[in-house]
Parts: C-alpha cells; structure tokens; sequence
C-alpha cells in the first residue's frame, strides 16, 4: 500500500495539472471569443474585472457609476468579463427596443442566481425570474388580473387608509427639530400597502419597531449583492451574516405559507374573503390548473419585495431631491393643493390631474432607479453597433446608466421634471424603469399610484428641509436605496387651505 502513494500521488499531480490545463485553455477561448469587442483591461487571467466590481461592492459604492465611464470611455456596447462569464453591457436606445420590446430573447444566467439565496430557494421561477417563456406566459395570463388598472382603481381607498395613516404619525414628529428618518418610514407605509392590498393581512409595522419584515427584505436584498462575490460562502466571518439571509428567505417563504393556505381554506369553506390580489392569483391559479405551491410562493416573495422595495426608494430619492429643489417643491405643492385642495382622501380621477407630480416622480425613476437594469441571452450571434455579439451571449442594459448619459439627457444629473412634460421630446428607449416589452413589470401601474397617493398626502401636509451632514451616496441593495435614509425635519404646512391637525 506504502509502495503505491507515490504513484497516485503522481497520478493526482498530473490529474489536476490536466484540469488546469484545460480550464486555463477554456479562459484563453472564452477571452478569443470576446476580444474584439471594447473593454476595460482585465485585472487577471482567471478573474477578468472581477476583482474591481468585488473592490467596489466592499467600498459601499455603486457598479453602475463606473458602468457609466467605461461606456463613456470604450462606447455604448462593452464586454464586462465575470470569472468564466461574459457580460455584454449595452447602452444603445436601438438595442433597447430590439431586444426588449421582442418575446424571442428569454432572461438570462443572472436569474438563475436569484432562483436560491444560498441554497435557499428565493425568487424561484417567479414572474421575474423565470426563463422558460411559455413557462412565464402561463402565469403572466393568471396574472394579469389582478394588475390591471380596472381592478387597481378600485384599490384606492387601502391606499388612502395606509397613507393617511403615516401622515398621522409624520405630524406627531412635525416639529421643525425632530430627525425623521423617511426612507424607514417609506418602506414600512409600503410594506403596508402590498401587504393588505395584495395579501390581505394587516402588518401596522409604522406602529410596530419588532416586525421582522423590513430587515428580512432588506437581508434578502443585500445577498443578492453579496453573492457577486464567488468566494463568500468560503468565508468564516460571514457565515452568520449568511445565515441571517438564509432565515430571511425563510421567515418570508413561511409567511407566504400560512397566508396562501389560510386564504385556500376560506375559499374552499366558502368564506367571505377580501376581493384582493392573492384571491385573483388564486383563482386564476385554479382555473388554469396551475396550483403548485412552490410556484405561488415564488410569486408572493417576489411581489411581497418589488411591491415594497422600490417604491420606497423611489418616493425617498423623490424627499430628497424635491428638498434639495425648493422651486421645484414648490411647484408640486401648488398643484397638489389646486387638485387636492383641502380634501383628506384622493380619488383615482386626481392621479391623471396631478400631471407636474407625475413628471416629479418620472425624473426620479430616470436618475435614482431603484430596479437599475435587466439581461437577455440571445441565442444566435448578431450585430450591435456595428460589433459581433457571439451566439450564446448575455446581454445587459442598464436604466440607470442610460438615464445618466450626456446622450440621452443634457446636464443629466441636474434634477428637472420638464424633461418629462408632455410637450418635451419623448425618451427613444433610455428610459424603462420598469423594464419594457411583453416582460416589463406587470406591477408598474400599481407602484405609480401608490408612490402618487403618498407623496401627495405629503406635499399636501408637509415642508420638509433635509438634516445637514448626511450622505447623498447610493446604495446598492440588489435595488438602490439612499444610503443617508433621507433624514429630515417637517412642519406642518401654515399657508395650506386646510387644517392638517383637526384630519388627524
């Protein structure tokens, strides 16, 4: 036995110098096969520009803004090498509408990441996620629904309720001194909204600081973020940071257990239950024979986190630069208070009248949006901008990056609603937020009238200045967030029509 360890020593040595060989010998075809197209230069052979976009995520900064110099750098169709992979980042409105307005081109490897959260099935084949396009029909048709904006309209009395709601407890802290952080309070009226409008249950997480729910999606988040480093799960210091993802993951599957099983029941019982979007997915569900467990789960996760993150992000990216604009604010209080008046409740016909906030909140998706981009794989090679993209390709296109090109949008990081008024030059394919074409987001319509009720409540109520000292970063939570919080001060608004306190 002794005798033979030096052989299958030898045999190991030259097993993995073979693998080597070949992997190595793959790399060198993978960079062949990609190298004519313009790119930033590789950090290393086997790592590509790996290890800057790892350097970035440690630093707390935003990929997307140096996304933006390599294209101003190497031009609008950029390769990005991942490790093995090949990402190609595409900024041109032509591509934009190729690729995204056509069913042929099915999402790419990047969601498949988002199908398991470290191990821990996540997003699953959910709306979002899901790659196999007759697969992604199906549900989209049970769907659909319960998104549509007769259903939605109908919806405006939770959305009123849960608003008004956070405008009672905003005016307790309306003091001119008090700190309030709005990006928290945000996410918890929103977490609020799609919980009881979509699910039917009532969280009250502004009142409660215990619920679990925010830090659980904010974890969930922040792993998809987290998992661009290859390496973390091989780390010791974040196995307890990955544990407390994977019970996040947990905590909101669960969740969507008991609420699904819990509405089943009372249909099958013949209760009355609420007319509301996880009764329309269910039933749709039903008529389609489409009743896999897993399937809804997938699907509730997903809206249970789309249907709080980004709304949130947005209407706090929209505190902040409406505070940092007191013309413009003044601007969409003036409008507000012309539609609105002194009335407590908005009603659907006010939301098309609000037509300068409408702009407001438009310009706020073009340079803070929250959802930055989307990927298709093509299958067969093609030409873009004049360049061979090979077969097998995966192609990314970034809102955010082309909401910020000189290209696109003069002085693109000035804030300034007109670039959305009605008469002003429409966006040829730079701005989709929500994506475009037959996958864009199903919940678009439903976010924009929730993000119009809360920010008129609150222009209507609210002066708002920001706190000094806070940071304007980015962060980059798998969606993107002001990393300050959008800390500020309020006073109830003196010269309004109406008597703020005797409404609450």
């Amino acid at each position: 036995m002794w005798a033979l360890l030096p052989l299958i020593f030898r045999f190991l040595l030259a097993l993995v110098s073979v693998i080597f060989i070949l992997f190595s010998g793959y790399i060198f075809y993978i960079h062949r096969k990609y190298d004519h197209i313009p790119g930033p230069p590789r950090d290393s052979f086997f790592l590509g520009n790996s290890p800057t976009l790892l350097k970035i995520t440690r630093n707390n900064e935003l990929i997307y803004d140096v996304f933006i110099k390599w294209v101003q750098k190497y031009g609008p169709v950029i390769r990005i090498n991942l490790l093995q992979k090949v990402t190609i980042l595409v900024a041109t409105p032509e591509a934009v509408k190729e690729f995204l307005m056509s069913p042929t081109y099915t999402k790419d490897w990047f969601y498949e990441r988002m199908f398991n959260l470290f191990g821990v099935r996540f997003m699953g084949k959910s709306l979002l996620t899901d790659q196999d396009y007759d697969h992604w029909h199906k549900q989209r048709r049970i769907m659909d629904p319960a998104f549509s904006r007769t259903y939605l309209t109908g919806l405006m009395g939770p959305f009123n309720e849960k608003a008004e709601y956070l405008m009672e407890k905003l005016l307790e802290k309306a003091d001119g001194k008090t700190e309030v952080g709005m990006h928290d309070l945000l996410c918890r009226v929103t977490l609020d909204v799609i919980s009881k409008v979509a699910f039917g249950m009532d969280l009250n997480s502004i009142d409660d600081d215990q619920t679990p729910f925010p830090r659980a999606i904010s974890l969930a988040m922040r792993g998809l973020v987290e998992m661009r480093n290859p390496f973390i799960r091989f780390s010791l210091k974040k196995q307890k940071y990955i544990k407390d993802i994977q019970e996040s993951v947990r905590l909101l599957r669960r969740t969507g257990r008991e609420c699904i099983e819990r509405r089943r029941k009372a249909i099958e019982d013949g209760e009355d239950i609420p007319v509301d979007i996880l009764t329309q997915i269910l039933k749709g569900a039903a008529q389609e024979d489409e009743c896999d467990m897993e399937d809804l789960l997938d699907n509730f996760v997903t809206f249970f986190i789309a249907g709080q993150e980004t709304t949130a992000n947005q209407l706090a990216f929209t505190v902040i630069e409406l505070a940092r604009n007191p013309d413009i604010l003044k601007k969409a209080q003036e409008e507000v208070d012309e539609v609105i008046g002194s009335r407590r409740d908005l009603e659907y016909d006010d939301l098309g009248k609000l037509q300068y906030l409408s702009q407001v909140l438009k310009e706020s998706l073009r340079l803070y949006s929250p959802a930055p981009g989307t990927s298709r794989a093509i299958e067969k090679e093609t030409v873009i901008g004049g360049l061979r993209i090979p077969a097998g390709s995966s192609l990314m296109f970034n809102s955010y990056v082309m909401g910020r090109m000189e290209e696109f949008y003069p002085d693109p990081l000035v804030f300034n609603p007109d670039r959305f008024h009605p008469d002003a030059p429409k966006p040829y394919f730079s701005y989709f937020p929500f994506s475009l074409g037959p996958r864009s987001c199903i919940g678009q319509v439903f976010a924009q009238m929730e993000a119009k009720v809360v920010m008129a409540k609150l222009l209507q109520r609210f002066e708002f200045e920001l706190v000094e000292g806070q940071t304007f970063k980015i962060y980059d939570t798998g969606s993107l967030r002001p990393m300050g919080g959008a800390i500020c001060r309020l006073r109830p608004r003196i010269d309004s029509r109406m008597d703020f306190r005797s409404l609450s």
